[in-house]
């Protein structure tokens, strides 16, 4: 009887063991799993692009996530205020805690200075407008000789004039000229002359600047040191009043000087 006990015990303990045993392995697989799941590569990261830093972070915190501001910037394609970036991207797969870094846009649009855009070319100043993030509310026609030339820069019907501060995203109005001249008249020489002595010589002829391009991009510093070497339509054209001159412009002495003798050697024959 005593044998019996005493095997029956033996077997009991075993299967306690056993118990015991599977109960660690079973917690251990599922501390693993959860660790994996915790410091894994399995969290998506959301996108968080045009909400608010406050919005964003409650988003990701939900996700194990963190976010961390790293600079702004102006954007005029998402609200003022809300994320412009962030990294990782959207959809990225990430470990948890890990921070997501965003740019934000600014809270005030970006102040920007209206150049002078009177007396050029209704497709340069499309052109300047943009770049500086103003919007060209309406485009007004005028009587004028000179087509398609600015005549003037409005805004609610009121003037404005050049260096005026403006916020990004003003709409503004153009006022063009119709172009309603019928004489005609004779292209004039610009070559080796510069952009603002070519406008004022054009502008003496009824004529416009039309497209301008350099050959290398001027600086601010050396911008009125370069020169016309080609204008298109060539000297001695007949056009129509208000009609427009393109010009290319150059540092080059050798380029102005070639442009300037074979029109000499034109003339001559």
């Amino acid at each position: 009887m005593a044998k019996i006990s005493s095997k029956f015990g033996i077997i009991l303990f075993n299967i306690l063991l056993a118990v015991v045993v599977a109960a660690l392995v079973i917690a251990v697989v599922v501390f693993g799993l959860k660790n994996y799941t915790q410091h894994g590569v399995e969290i998506l990261v959301p996108n968080v692009t045009e909400l608010y830093v406050e919005e964003a972070k409650i988003i990701l915190e939900s996700e194990g996530l963190h976010i961390e501001v790293i600079d702004s910037t102006y954007s005029n394609k998402v609200p003022l205020g809300t994320i412009v970036e962030q990294n990782p991207k959207a959809s990225s797969h990430v470990k948890h805690g890990r921070t997501i870094y965003v740019i934000k846009n600014a809270n005030f649009r970006k102040p920007v200075i209206l150049p002078e855009l009177r007396d050029v070319s209704l497709r340069q100043a499309q052109a300047s407008l943009s770049a500086l993030g103003l919007v060209i509310d309406s485009i007004i026609y005028e009587p004028s000789a000179y087509r398609d030339l600015i005549l003037d820069i409005r805004k609610n019907s009121i003037p404005l004039l050049a260096g005026t501060v403006l916020e990004v995203g003003t709409p503004i109005d153009l006022i063009v000229g119709q172009g309603q001249g019928t004489n005609n008249v004779e292209i004039p020489n610009v070559l080796g002359k510069t952009l603002e002595e070519a406008r004022s010589w054009l502008m003496a002829h009824a004529l416009t600047v039309g497209i301008v391009t350099y050959d290398i991009p001027p600086t601010e510093d050396n911008k009125t040191q370069y020169i016309v070497y080609s204008q298109d339509p060539e000297i001695g054209t007949i056009v129509v009043e208000g009609s427009s001159v393109n010009l290319k412009l150059s540092m080059d002495i050798e380029k102005t000087v070639t442009a300037d003798n074979e029109q000499d050697e034109e003339e001559f024959f």
